[in-house]
């Protein structure tokens, strides 16, 4: 049973229990795929009918961001543990990689993604990338059959919330793939472009703090956060 914070339902699970289910997931019949919200996201689901719906049509709804942490144990359903996207990725890779099994990485922009994809093969030997693609393209259709011809295991959707989830919910069980995993951003810091926020940050649930230091144009986006807390308290006094 999942746990809901302001309408997005989270499986509560550890970040093992997360990878065991990746895993199965993508040794099992058809297409599945992984959201990682995070009170941003949880935000648009709240005022996207659309986005709400692919969001909670994940096969695996993962807490991205110590403020769902937060919100969960507000509400009192407390989860687990914090499962980022990214930190999933890499554990899933590392698995994968064990098993011979390939990876197409779709989004960010031109360059980014084959840029990644040697970073990830020399870091994770085993490995198999079967394709990459930029995330600029204006028709789904050429994408969906590259991915198909490349008859990888599992994709790795970057486009940004919540085109990134819609996009998976709309088309995952054509490309072939049984995995897809919405992951924003973490092209560009597989690839080397953007770093991710230093371990003493990451561990105090400050990641994002820090990355709005590094880019204080994030500024507006991040104002979603304390919109996301008020909003959980009024939950609270609701229920």
């Amino acid at each position: 049973m999942r746990v809901d914070v302001l309408g997005v339902g989270f499986d509560n699970l550890t970040m093992e229990e997360a990878l065991d289910r990746g895993m199965e997931l993508l040794h099992s019949p058809g297409a599945h795929y992984v959201a990682t919200p995070n009170p941003e996201i949880v935000e648009i689901c709240r005022e996207n009918l659309a986005a709400r719906q692919a969001v909670n049509g994940a096969s695996l709804v993962l807490a991205d961001g110590i403020g769902i942490i937060k919100g969960a144990r507000i509400l009192g359903t407390p989860l687990k543990a914090r499962a980022p996207g990214i930190e999933f990725a890499a554990g899933l890779m590392a698995r994968m990689a064990e098993k011979g099994l390939s990876l197409y990485l779709l989004g960010a922009k031109p360059g980014v993604a084959e840029a990644a994809g040697e970073k990830l093969t020399a870091k994770y030997p085993g490995l198999r990338i079967a394709g990459t693609r930029d995330g600029y393209f204006q028709e789904d259709g050429p994408v969906i059959e590259a991915i198909r011809e490349s008859e990888a295991d599992c994709v790795f959707v970057c486009l940004g919330a919540p085109k990134q989830e819609l996009w998976m919910a709309r088309h995952g069980e054509a490309t072939g793939a049984h995995l897809l995993c919405g992951l924003g951003g973490s092209l560009d810091v597989f690839a080397g472009v953007v770093e991710r926020a230093p371990k003493f940050w990451s561990d105090r649930g400050l990641e994002w703090f820090y990355r709005l230091c590094k880019d204080p144009r994030r500024a507006g986006r991040m104002m979603k956060l304390p919109l996301f807390l008020v909003h959980v308290w009024r939950e609270k006094g609701r229920r």
